[in-house]
């Protein structure tokens, strides 16, 4: 099964597929769809269309999205939730379960650290995937996005946690970590 990776944004929005039919998830794809040139409902209507492109191509069963987080500027989030939806309207138009994970709980899933930096998070998706390269910093927020998951789908993480996860401990009772 490929999972598709969304990091939604109102001028780039990221994208990255990966392969989890094995315990250690296999990269296929990502990249980003550019919006510069357009007002905002064209911008959204080609999030749309892009993700509608990016589900015929790749056929993924699972979507990730990054949660909204507040930002300073009121209108950059409101613009952020627009794009988001248009996202996740897409993929339930394509009959899609969309899994949510707000950007500590990705942070903490993919380095350790619900407060890493974007170049943490960046090197250790490079690490864990095994990239020749660096990809650009959207596409590697959403392949973020979906190893964050794929973790899920093993249970190594809770999705109703804020940057924590499920860990054992030697009793076999559950508890919620959080950094």
């Amino acid at each position: 099964m490929l999972i598709l990776g969304i990091d939604p944004g109102s001028r780039i929005t990221g994208y990255g597929v990966l392969d989890v039919t094995t315990p250690q998830p296999r990269y296929v794809a990502s990249g980003c769809i550019r919006l510069q040139d357009a007002d905002l409902p064209q911008r959204l209507a080609r999030i749309y269309a892009g993700i509608a492109e990016l589900i015929g191509e790749y056929r993924p069963g699972e979507v990730a999205i990054e949660q909204v987080f507040m930002s300073k500027n009121p209108d950059s989030a409101l613009k952020l939730g627009q794009a988001r939806g248009a996202a996740i309207v897409c993929a339930a138009n394509h009959g899609l379960a969309v899994h949510e994970y707000g950007p500590r709980q990705i942070k903490q899933a993919v380095t350790g650290s619900g407060g890493a930096t974007k170049a943490q998070v960046q090197h250790m998706v490079v690490a864990v995937l095994g990239l020749d390269g660096s990809p650009q910093a959207d596409a590697a927020d959403a392949l973020a996005i979906a190893l964050t998951h794929a973790h899920a789908r093993l249970g190594l993480l809770t999705q109703g946690s804020f940057g924590g996860h499920r860990t054992r401990r030697r009793g076999g009772s559950w508890r919620d970590y959080r950094p």
